[in-house]
């Protein structure tokens, strides 16, 4: 594959496994979570390079999924003692980014492990650090871990989707019948994790909250069925990276940037258009109403 195809490939894979994710973020009402863990893993990854000295494997991604699951209970803790759930969050979030922005600059200063690298990524490398797997032969280290989460992620998202999708609409519900909620919750704390972790390297923080957030945004537009809002969803962050990668060639600027801002043009359209919630659309229904 050429070297813009691997860009492509992995940011779509990017997309891909943070549009899914971020369907279910949207539906349990847990956005700003996304955001929270995007940044509160960096804290995990530092960790798990200061122990082993290594930056790259399977640690990192150890590391970054107990980071991202400490951030999940923390939070839980502050707002089940009378703390706002959105105050919890900014809590923690700040706190433990804080940490992980002051190791680095205190423990990690010679490695390539900075705070630009971690809230921006730098995808035009990607094609550079490879691996040698069999019967494939040269692939890029990001998209090979992205690809991995990503089978893995589908994985787990078929074998449970009753009861993801009884917990997401009702917690109740799926306590009373014996569903294990609190067990659910944190196994999707630890995919929200290692996806943003897979994502982390190649995309930086930036892009993984838009990923997670702005296509399933877009794609609750569009539809009331969660089936179809996880496809629509993917779609659109696949879509994102595409036309994100089109918008920074044409400008020349931040590749992550324009993805990035790619989604923010989806959900824009997809809240004009479409055909149910879309403000058009609700315009021309008022419209019919007012002039039969």
């Amino acid at each position: 594959m050429s070297y813009t195809a691997w860009i492509l490939l992995t940011a779509s894979l990017v997309g891909l496994s943070c549009g899914i994710v971020g369907a279910f973020l949207i539906l349990r009402r847990m956005a700003m979570m996304a955001d929270a863990i995007s940044h509160t893993v960096l804290l995990g990854i530092v960790v798990a390079f200061l122990i082993t000295r290594e930056l790259s494997g399977g640690h990192m991604l150890i590391g970054a999924m107990i980071a991202g699951l400490l951030t999940a209970v923390l939070v839980q803790w502050f707002h089940s003692r009378g703390v706002q759930q959105d105050a919890s969050i900014g809590v923690v979030f700040t706190t433990m980014f804080a940490v992980g922005v002051i190791l680095i600059a205190t423990q990690a200063g010679n490695a390539h492990l900075d705070v630009k690298h971690a809230l921006m990524g730098e995808i035009t490398f990607v094609p550079w650090q490879t691996i040698s797997l069999p019967w494939i032969g040269e692939m890029p280290e990001a998209t090979f871990m992205l690809s991995a989460v990503t089978i893995v992620l589908l994985l787990v998202i078929i074998a449970f989707y009753k009861e993801w999708k009884i917990t997401s609409f009702d917690p109740a519900l799926a306590a009373s019948i014996g569903i294990p909620v609190v067990w659910m919750h944190y196994l999707f704390m630890s995919l929200v994790s290692v996806t943003t972790v897979a994502s982390f390297d190649a995309v930086g923080a930036i892009m993984v909250v838009a990923m997670l957030i702005t296509p399933a945004a877009a794609a609750y537009l569009w539809t009331d069925r969660l089936s179809v809002m996880l496809v629509v969803s993917a779609a659109f962050g696949v879509v994102s990276a595409i036309a994100g990668y089109a918008i920074a060639v044409w400008v020349d600027t931040s590749i992550s940037g324009s993805m990035a801002f790619a989604t923010g043009l989806v959900f824009l359209v997809s809240f004009l258009a479409s055909p149910k919630h879309g403000l058009l659309s609700r315009y021309v229904r008022r419209s019919a109403a007012s002039n039969p």
